[in-house]
């Protein structure tokens, strides 16, 4: 409502008053002068539900970053992390490296085949008992968030905490994580079965040479899936208000 026509009401409310009538016919137009002001008011946005939230503060929006971050990894690692979790999930499965697909074409010639699909199945085996490393190194990583940083990201894309995480964590989680996955290897018997098929493979005549680096190849894998699955946790708490587990997460991402 405009500041005259708020005047105009007012000074026509006055007037209602002042009018020299008997005492309830005073009281009938004063209520209905006063219902009409409020109508006006709240056909002008006014009343309690329309009023727009304060501005986010800076610590909110990091906060809030923060705290999507945290949620999406622990939904994600939980997730690879589980029996299963790349094995059986056809859009980050393990394959075999592709130095190694010689070896299983020339085994699976001779009946052998078992004992490719026994090494690959090890694999994931090995990159879901490492995933749950990454937990530590991301959430060391999102505390230690600049401003600058959260501004970038809480303005950026949907997977911009994602990618922001990719380009500055990838070097120390494969850090942290080469040994969790070199003892995965051997002790999901990787290295064994990898051993076996080699073995079976060179006792063939005149075969080339195959070989290949187990370690680098469920690295490279295992961190493919986590920012895979990162990025679309990120983007379904940005978009979808039920993922909002959290009244801090509500609010900023609700206000955005």
């Amino acid at each position: 409502m405009t500041p005259n026509r708020l005047v105009l009401c007012v000074a026509a409310l006055i007037a209602t008053v002042s009018m020299p009538l008997g005492a309830q016919a005073q009281i009938d137009l004063l209520k209905r002068g006063q219902d009409a002001l409020k109508s006006i008011q709240g056909g002008s946005g006014s009343d309690e539900s329309s009023i727009p939230s304060a501005a986010l503060t800076e610590a909110e929006i990091g906060g809030g970053l923060r705290e999507a971050l945290t949620v999406g990894v622990q939904t994600v690692v939980s997730q690879v992390g589980a029996p299963d979790g790349y094995n059986g999930d056809p859009r980050i499965h393990v394959p075999l490296p592709e130095s190694l697909q010689t070896v299983q074409k020339t085994l699976g010639r001779i009946g052998m085949s078992d004992l490719v699909d026994d090494l690959e199945l090890r694999l994931n085996r090995a990159a879901e008992k490492a995933a749950p490393e990454a937990r530590e190194v991301f959430g060391q990583a999102i505390q230690e968030m600049t401003f600058d940083d959260v501004q970038k990201i809480y303005k950026g894309p949907d997977d911009a905490a994602t990618r922001f995480l990719e380009r500055t964590m990838s070097s120390p989680l494969v850090q942290r994580m080469r040994p969790i996955v070199d003892a995965s290897l051997s002790d999901v018997g990787a290295v064994q079965a990898y051993d076996n098929a080699i073995g079976q493979y060179k006792a063939i005549p005149f075969v080339p040479d195959a070989k290949a680096d187990l370690t680098e190849h469920v690295l490279e894998r295992a961190l493919k899936g986590l920012f895979l699955y990162l990025a679309e946790e990120e983007a379904a708490i940005r978009q979808n208000p039920v993922k909002r587990t959290t009244s801090l997460l509500q609010k900023v991402f609700g206000a955005s």
